[in-house]
């Protein structure tokens, strides 16, 4: 079997586009992959396009280890961001021709399950007023749809320093949303990189009282010194990793045990085998896996397939029961969380299709998301520069 082309798909939104990837055969099969630009995503298809001349036409789509080795390294630049996004879209992609091909899902070709259903987290709901009562609200009916977790930034337009009314207002909202869904469900708090180590540990103590699971991302994830810093002195877990872009990149941050939960996504860093890779390693850390889920359906199977066989995963993001519901459509089979959780896939593959006539009803937008703009938390591009 040889791949004899791709095609590309772009989702839009007014906040962000989904890149999806089709990875096509001489055997008639096709595959899928899928990612997630901010700002880059024209650079990501013309990246794609030079990498299907370069590596991937007449290549073997079984052999995903050679294939992504040279993408990642044929080009003798470092690859980065876009580079490993692109990788990751034809990775994927590449699994699931072997899956289906094999009439396999990718999770066996991976060591097998290890659990049949996955723990989700909700995120996306608080596009609303920034104001407890609306934080409550919106809370209440993501418990009220089965949800067991849900996270959210409380924080504004905060950086660096977050002075005494904005604390206290912040503080408030995470109050209101802790009362909504009760003692037992999730809690998780993001800060975005935000702040510095002072602030962070500040607000930190302030939020042990109710009871989060993580603390994301509290200080920005350049220097690993100053996450260390947050670290020792918060009896709060650190998640941070949607930022890292190879897993190499990860070592650092290992050494420096300055984090409890890592969060690769898994359409930025070069796909299912490089996560479940970088989850082997973290294992040997004693740290959990998390990864950064903001993409559409495709993403969410690709990131199930890693969940299944990971014994230190922890849970999942899921965005798109609350922001652009609607996109749901444009993939059949798209997984569905059930009672706070995703049942395993047992289909072939990655277990989804895209519906290319469905894809072309969301063409690609001037998509924006500024987390400095006033009013971020709506996801309205046009309104937060107003």
């Amino acid at each position: 079997m040889r791949i004899t082309g791709i095609s590309t798909h772009v989702v839009g939104t007014p906040w962000r586009n989904l890149t999806y990837v089709q990875v096509h055969t001489d055997e008639g099969i096709t595959g899928v992959g899928e990612t997630r630009m901010l700002g880059r995503t024209d650079a990501l298809l013309g990246y794609l396009r030079e990498a299907e001349t370069n590596h991937l036409a007449g290549s073997d789509p079984f052999a995903v280890e050679d294939l992504v080795r040279r993408m990642k390294y044929g080009d003798y630049g470092r690859a980065g961001e876009i580079v490993m996004s692109g990788i990751a879209c034809v990775e994927m992609a590449c699994w699931d021709i072997k899956g289906k091909a094999l009439g396999v899902p990718v999770w066996q070709l991976l060591g097998g399950k290890v659990t049949d259903r996955v723990k989700a987290y909700a995120n996306g709901w608080y596009t609303v007023e920034r104001t407890p009562e609306a934080f409550h609200k919106a809370a209440s009916t993501v418990v009220e749809r089965g949800y067991r977790a849900l996270k959210l930034d409380p924080f504004g337009t905060g950086h660096f320093e977050l002075d005494h009314a904005e604390t206290l207002h912040s503080l408030s909202l995470v109050e209101a949303v802790r009362d909504a869904i009760g003692p037992e469900t999730e809690l998780l708090v993001e800060m975005h990189g935000r702040f510095s180590p002072a602030t962070a540990v500040r607000i930190a103590a302030e939020l042990e009282r109710f009871h989060p699971s993580w603390l994301e991302e509290p200080v920005p994830p350049e220097n690993l010194k100053a996450l260390a810093k947050v670290a020792e002195k918060t009896r709060l877990p650190i998640a941070t990793g949607e930022r890292i872009h190879d897993r190499i990149e990860f070592r650092e941050l290992f050494e420096s045990q300055a984090a409890d939960i890592i969060q690769p996504d898994v359409g930025h860093i070069g796909g299912i085998g490089e996560t479940r890779k970088l989850a082997a390693t973290a294992e040997t850390h004693y740290v959990l896996i998390a990864p950064h889920n903001v993409g559409g359906s495709v993403l969410t199977a690709a990131s199930l397939q890693v969940a299944g066989c990971t014994p230190n995963f922890k849970i999942l993001e899921h965005f798109n029961d609350f922001a652009d519901a609607e996109i749901k459509k444009v993939v059949k089979g798209a997984p569905q969380v059930v009672d706070g959780y995703f049942q395993l896939s047992h289909e072939p593959g990655l277990g989804v299709e895209l519906d290319t006539d469905a894809a072309a009803e969301f063409p690609q937008q001037q998509a924006h998301f500024d987390l400095w703009a006033e009013g971020w938390e709506k996801r309205d591009p046009k309104g937060g520069r107003q």
